[in-house]
C-alpha cells in the first residue's frame, strides 16, 4: 500500500485522533460528591471571586484551542472545515505529543473576520492559548490582529510565526557556518503571503543587512500599486535601495534565497548568480521552489526545504509546541517578537558546533530536547519582556 491508502485506513480505524480521559475518578458516590455536585460548587464560587482561579481549579491553563475555517489547508486549498479536521486533529496530536498540551480542534463555518473573531472570542475564556491554522491571506492577519487585541490569552498563527521562527532558526546556523554577520547579509524571499511576511517581519526584528520579497506580480517596495495593505506595511520597512523587476533582478549576489511560493520557480542558472556560499531555503511543499540537486548544481552551499526527504527540513513541529508550552507556564498575555527570536536562537543552539556543517543546519523535527529547551527560552523571554502573569 501506498502513503495514501495506509492514511486512509489508519484514519477510519482510528475514527479520530484525539479521545479525553478523566482525571478524577469517578467509581463511588464519594467521588461524585467531589468532582461534581455539591462539591464543585466550592470552585465555581472562588473562580466567581477571582477568575484567575480558574487557572488553578480548572484545566484552562494547560487547554489550546486549535481553530481553521478550512481555506488553506496543508496546500489542499480551501476544503471546508469539515475537510480540514483530520488536519486539526494532527496538530492537536503534535501538541500533546511535543509539548504535553491538550488541544482541542475546532472547524469553523464562516470565511467572514468579523464571525470569525467574534466566535473565538466568545470561546477564548476556556482555553489557555489560541493557535489559528489553515486560514487563508491576507484574512489571516487580521483575525490574528484582532483577536490579539480582544482575547485574555495569547493569539498565535503558526503558519505565520512557527515558519518564521524556523526559518530564523536556520538563517543563525547558516551565518555561523558561512561566518557571514546576519546584519550585513542580502535575504530574498520569493512570496509574499502570510507566512513570507511573517518572516520578514521577524527578520527586521533580528535586523537583517538588506531585506527584498518577491511576490507573482514582482518586487516589493514602498509605493508599488500592486500590493495588498498588509504588504505594503511590510514593503515600508524592505527593500531600501528600491529594486524593482521580478526574481531575476533581486537574487543577484543575495546571501540567502527563502521560498514559501510555488513549485520550480527558481533555477540553478539563478542560484549562480547568488553570492558565494549562499543558503537555499526552498520550501513549498511537496515540490520545493527548487530540488536540493538542482540548487547544489548552481552552486548553494546550504539547502533547505520543508520535506522529512532532505537534509535540513525547516519545519514548524520544531517550534510551537514549546512556544506554547512557554507561554503557557507563564501564563503569558502574548507571544511577541521576543519570546519568537528567543525560540529560533533555542532551535539553532541544539546544533553544536561539531555538527554544523552544510548538510546539518537544523535539528531533527522529532529532537525531543528542542521543545523543552524552546520552552525555557521562551519562559524567560517572556518574563523578561513583560507578558508573564505568573
Amino acid at each position: 500500500m501506498d502513503v495514501k491508502e495506509r492514511a486512509l485506513l489508519a484514519h477510519a480505524e482510528w475514527r479520530g485522533k484525539l479521545e479525553i480521559k478523566n482525571k478524577c475518578p469517578i467509581e463511588s458516590a464519594e467521588d461524585l460528591t467531589i468532582a461534581y455536585t455539591p462539591g464543585v460548587a466550592e470552585p465555581c464560587l472562588k473562580i466567581k471571586e477571582n477568575k484567575d482561579l480558574q487557572y488553578t481549579y480548572t484545566g484552562r491553563g494547560n487547554t489550546v484551542a486549535v481553530i481553521t475555517d478550512g481555506t488553506a489547508v496543508l496546500g489542499l486549498g480551501d476544503i471546508g472545515p469539515e475537510a480540514g479536521m483530520p488536519v486539526m486533529e494532527g496538530k492537536c496530536a503534535l501538541f500533546k505529543a511535543f509539548g504535553d498540551i491538550d488541544a482541542i480542534p475546532i472547524c469553523v463555518r464562516s470565511k467572514e473576520v468579523d464571525e470569525i473573531v467574534r466566535t473565538v472570542e466568545l470561546i477564548a475564556g476556556s482555553f489557555g492559548g489560541i493557535n489559528l491554522e489553515d486560514i487563508s491571506a491576507p484574512r489571516c492577519i487580521e483575525i490574528e490582529r484582532q483577536l490579539k487585541a480582544k482575547c485574555d490569552c495569547p493569539v498565535f498563527h503558526d503558519d505565520q510565526h512557527g515558519t518564521a521562527v524556523v526559518v530564523a532558526a536556520a538563517l543563525i546556523n547558516a551565518c555561523k557556518l558561512t561566518q557571514k554577520d546576519i546584519h550585513k547579509i542580502k535575504v530574498v524571499i520569493n512570496g509574499a503571503g502570510a507566512a513570507a511576511l511573517a518572516i520578514a517581519k521577524l527578520l527586521i526584528s533580528m535586523q537583517v543587512g538588506e531585506l527584498i520579497l518577491c511576490d507573482k506580480f514582482g518586487l516589493l517596495y514602498d509605493g508599488n500599486p500592486d500590493m495588498n495593505p498588509e504588504q505594503a506595511l511590510v514593503a515600508k520597512q524592505c527593500n531600501q535601495n528600491m529594486v524593482k523587476g521580478k526574481l531575476s533582478d533581486a537574487i543577484v549576489n543575495a546571501d540567502v534565497f527563502i521560498g514559501v511560493s510555488a513549485p520550480n520557480c527558481l533555477s540553478a542558472e539563478q542560484v549562480s548568480m547568488m553570492a558565494p556560499k549562499a543558503a537555499v531555503f526552498a520550501m513549498a511543499n511537496p515540490v520545493p521552489e527548487i530540488m536540493p540537486d538542482e540548487a547544489k548544481k548552481g552552486g548553494a552551499y546550504i539547502v533547505g526545504t520543508g520535506r522529512s526527504d532532505y537534509p535540513n527540513q525547516i519545519n514548524n513541529v520544531l517550534a510551537f509546541p514549546g512556544i506554547f508550552r512557554g507561554a503557557l507556564d507563564v501564563r503569558a498575555s502574548d507571544i511577541n517578537e521576543e519570546m519568537k527570536m528567543a525560540a529560533a536562537h533555542a532551535i539553532a543552539d541544539l546544533v553544536t558546533d561539531e555538527q554544523l556543517c552544510p548538510d546539518y543546519i537544523m535539528p531533527p523535527s522529532f529532537n525531543r530536547e528542542a521543545h523543552a529547551k524552546v520552552a525555557e527560552a521562551v519562559r524567560k523571554a517572556a518574563i523578561d519582556s513583560g507578558v508573564a502573569r505568573i
